[in-house]
Formats: structure tokens, C-alpha cells, sequence
């Protein structure tokens, strides 16, 4: 072989030639569209976690932002404005069926009740109604989805039976039962676990779907081999990837949660006097809806605001946890 001439061997460069090239390149003008880079080699564009860029997108959708700021409001209202009212709900005054005006802004019904307070406790009663089905749906709906899920076989097959089983009995009618037997007291806590004794089934169905698809994923194979427990494998490595459809579906529900309330004290079946909720008073001024229309429409206001807030923040839930979704932009 012919001897390699020293002079042609490359020579390492020194740490000072080093540290100038780099710097040389690092000052060189950034291509325009890339990323910005700093003298550490270190990208200068942020890193978003999927939280933030699910907070981002949802920030940026003006329908959902415009409905939870109302209905903030009309939760606030209805909790804290009957406590600072001048007129009690159940109190009687001098003025019988009176019109709105500065005293009574929703006017009285016959019996002398200021219509305001009256809707201010219907409202609350409902509210409560809706976030507590929320809670109770979501924890049977995810527990029963999730287990189905995971294990798949019989027990699949046995919980999806039962959830199809609850989705045959016609809902007003298995409502209607169930709510005889706590419509003498009246209490809105016994109607809310009833109407989330209904309602968990769809949520159920949306977790067990999710969860099909995620059981065979590599990370949740890499957690079996590790030794994890089952439990902790739903809760900790594939709930929190159904978190989104969750949400939603929760909020969805909490809609058709105050709408099964409505109906069911419209229909005499739930929340009872003296006590009231806004589908109480709605079926009270049904009957006087042309001669004192207040007693009618101001309720039936309270119950379509609550429902379309909920709605639109749910749309905007979906959109935001829905990375396919191109209208708003992270």
C-alpha cells in the first residue's frame, strides 16, 4: 500500500474554530417559515402539551366562550341571587297577577308570589339537578363503558345486555315509576339519581367503543409487561385518552338531563310544591299562558338559555378535543 502523506491527513480543528464556526452558522439569517434557533441549538418555537392546545381551540371558539360566560351567569344567578332578593319564593305579597314592572320584573301570579324569585328558585333546583346527574351518569357510564371495554368477552357481552336492556324500557315510563316514589317529598336530590339511573347508558357506550381500540395500543402492552394491575391500566394509562369524548358526553347530557327534569315536573312527577323548578312553573302558567303570558314564557326563557349554553359549550368541547377538526385553529 502507498505511504498516506502526512501533510494530507485532516487536522481536528481547534475548540476557538470550532466555537466560531457554530457561532457563524447560528447567526446565519433563519429560512423564512422555519423555526427560529437559538446559540444552544435549541429550537426557539414553544412546545404545546395537548392540554394547552385543547384550551387554545376552545378559547377560540366564540360560541362556546359566549355560552359558558351566560351560563356562569345564570348559575351564579340562580344560586345566589335568591338569597339576596327582596322577595322569598314562597312569600305571599299584597299584589295579585300583576305585570312586570320595577317592583316585581317578572311580575306575580295569582297567589301573590313575585315570579322572579320563583324563577330564581326553579333555576336553582334545576341547575342542581343537571350537575348532579352530570357527576352520577359519568361515574357509572365510565366505570361499566371502561370495564366492558378492557376485559371484552363475557363480561363485555354481559354489561353491553344490561346497557341494552335499559335502552329498551321506554324512559318517561320507567321515569314515571321510579320518581312515584320520591315525588310526595319532592326531593330534587332522589329525582336527580333517578334521571342518572337512565342517562349513564350512552356514556357507556362511547367509553367501551374507546376503549376497544386503545386496549391493544403498544403503551398499554409496555404497562403489562411492567407488571401494572389492571386498574391501574384503565385509570392511569387509558382513561386519560378517552378524556375528551367523556367531557363531551357529559355535557350533552347535562342538557338532556335539565330537559328530563322539566318533563317530569311538568308532568306532576317531579319537584312538588311548595317547593318549584322551572318545569313546575312552566306547567303552572300553561294554563294562563294568553291571559298572563310572564307566568309562562320567563320560565320557559331560563330552560332554553340552560339548554343552548350547554349545547354550544359541548360543540365547542368536541371541536377543541378533536384534533381533525380544522375550523379552529390551535
Amino acid at each position: 500500500m502507498a505511504d498516506v502523506d502526512a501533510d494530507s491527513t485532516p487536522q481536528r480543528p481547534s475548540d476557538a474554530s470550532e466555537g466560531a464556526a457554530r457561532d457563524a452558522i447560528y447567526e446565519q439569517p433563519a429560512v423564512v417559515g422555519g423555526p427560529a434557533i437559538s446559540k444552544t441549538g435549541e429550537f426557539g418555537v414553544e412546545a404545546r402539551s395537548q392540554g394547552r392546545m385543547v384550551i387554545r381551540r376552545f378559547l377560540r371558539h366564540r360560541g362556546a366562550m359566549v355560552s359558558l360566560v351566560v351560563l356562569i351567569l345564570v348559575i351564579l344567578l340562580s344560586l345566589v341571587g335568591g338569597r339576596v332578593w327582596k322577595y322569598d319564593y314562597a312569600e305571599i305579597t299584597p299584589e295579585f297577577s300583576t305585570p312586570p314592572s320595577l317592583d316585581h320584573p317578572m311580575g306575580t301570579n295569582g297567589v301573590g308570589n313575585d315570579t322572579f324569585a320563583q324563577v330564581l328558585r326553579g333555576a336553582q333546583k334545576s341547575v342542581q339537578i343537571m350537575l348532579l346527574v352530570a357527576l352520577f351518569s359519568t361515574a357509572i357510564g365510565v366505570t361499566i363503558g371502561s370495564i366492558a371495554g378492557y376485559y371484552g368477552g363475557k363480561i363485555d357481552a354481559l354489561l353491553m345486555r344490561f346497557v341494552d336492556l335499559v335502552l329498551t324500557i321506554p324512559t318517561l315510563a320507567i321515569l314515571a315509576v321510579l320518581s312515584n316514589k320520591v315525588r310526595q317529598s319532592g326531593s330534587w336530590f332522589g329525582i336527580a339519581v333517578i334521571i342518572a339511573a337512565i342517562v349513564w347508558t350512552t356514556l357507556a357506550r362511547i367509553v367501551r367503543a374507546e376503549i376497544l381500540s386503545l386496549r391493544e395500543k403498544e403503551f398499554v402492552e409496555a404497562a403489562r409487561a411492567a407488571g401494572a394491575s389492571d386498574a391501574r391500566i384503565i385509570f392511569r394509562h387509558l382513561l386519560p385518552n378517552v378524556v375528551g369524548s367523556i367531557i363531551v358526553a357529559s355535557t350533552l347530557t347535562m342538557a338532556a338531563a335539565i330537559l328530563i327534569e322539566t318533563t317530569l315536573s311538568y308532568l306532576g312527577l317531579g319537584i312538588r310544591v311548595p317547593d318549584t323548578s322551572l318545569g313546575l312553573l312552566v306547567s303552572d302558567g300553561q294554563a294562563s299562558a294568553q291571559t298572563r303570558p310572564w307566568l309562562f314564557y320567563f320560565p320557559g326563557l331560563f330552560i332554553i338559555v340552560i339548554v343552548l349554553c350547554v349545547n354550544f359549550i359541548g360543540d365547542g368541547l368536541r371541536d377543541a378535543f378533536d384534533p381533525k377538526q380544522n375550523r379552529v385553529r390551535a
